[in-house]
């Protein structure tokens, strides 16, 4: 899910700070070209294969957050990982979100001692391609939430590659802070919608507007569901983001106007 990233020039203003691997980073954004391009490389020299970066957040005050996400992996995994509803058992998300360190993991340490839609993901994720890596949230202003996330398509993670990983720590967490300040800058402050808007709701989805329609609070829905209310805010970032609505109202209004949901 590869868009292009055409920055305003002059959004890094501490650019001076940025280790040598960052530098054609800035270099991009100082001449307002795309920095997509440039982007894949560093994630190449870092070490890694592929890249996300997802973040729930709001262009407007006035409007309730959406799902932005920029990555590396194969659409068709993005796919999945949005239909199946795998926020709900990819524990790493809770893990980063709630710890100011990096994540370190690995599927032959995770993997271990699962069962069921936990194990399924994993299992998923690895036939994809996503096999190790590091994770990391980010929080900045109007209650954003980001996952910055590097990974291997190795499903161990060697005593090189963790020695790789503690020597290059402050770059890798320094790429994702400067990431995010250009995506913030040129994509979601600048109004373009989600990468996400018209794609199709999942099953799990289309369960939480029923309930929404119904009247039911997030914390009614996490009740019911069985799930966490953090993840039926998730939830409803996607919502958002995919029927280009501003809120819930306008979200549960459009679904029943598109017959996605019975009034």
């Amino acid at each position: 899910m590869l868009i292009s990233i055409i920055p305003a020039r002059g959004i890094l203003p501490r650019a001076e700070f940025m280790p040598e691997v960052l530098r054609p980073l800035v270099s991009a954004v100082e001449n307002g070209l795309d920095v997509t391009i440039v982007v894949v490389d560093i994630v190449r020299r870092l070490g890694f294969d592929n890249m996300m970066y997802g973040a729930s957040t709001s262009a407007r005050l006035d409007h309730e957050s959406k799902s932005y996400v920029f990555t590396t992996f194969p659409q068709r995994w993005v796919a999945q990982y949005d239909q199946q509803a795998y926020i709900e058992v990819d524990t790493r998300i809770t893990r980063a979100l709630d710890s100011a360190l990096p994540l370190v993991w690995d599927y032959v340490t995770e993997r271990t001692g699962l069962t069921g839609a936990t194990a399924m993901f994993f299992d998923d994720m690895l036939a994809n391609g996503v096999g190790s890596g590091v994770m990391y949230g980010i929080h900045g202003p109007h209650s954003t939430r980001v996952i910055v996330s590097l990974s291997y398509t190795s499903p161990k993670i060697d005593d090189a590659r963790r020695s790789a990983i503690a020597r290059n720590l402050a770059e890798i967490m320094l790429f994702g802070t400067f990431f995010h300040e250009i995506f913030m800058k040129s994509v979601i402050e600048q109004g373009i919608p989600p990468s996400f808007q018209g794609a199709p709701l999942s099953a799990r989805e289309r369960e939480c507007l029923v309930l929404a329609a119904r009247g039911q609070t997030t914390h009614d829905m996490a009740c019911a569901l069985g799930i966490s209310e953090r993840t039926i805010q998730f939830h409803f970032d996607g919502i958002r983001s995919k029927l280009g609505a501003a809120n819930r109202q306008e979200a549960v209004a459009k679904a029943m106007a598109m017959g996605i949901i019975q009034p």
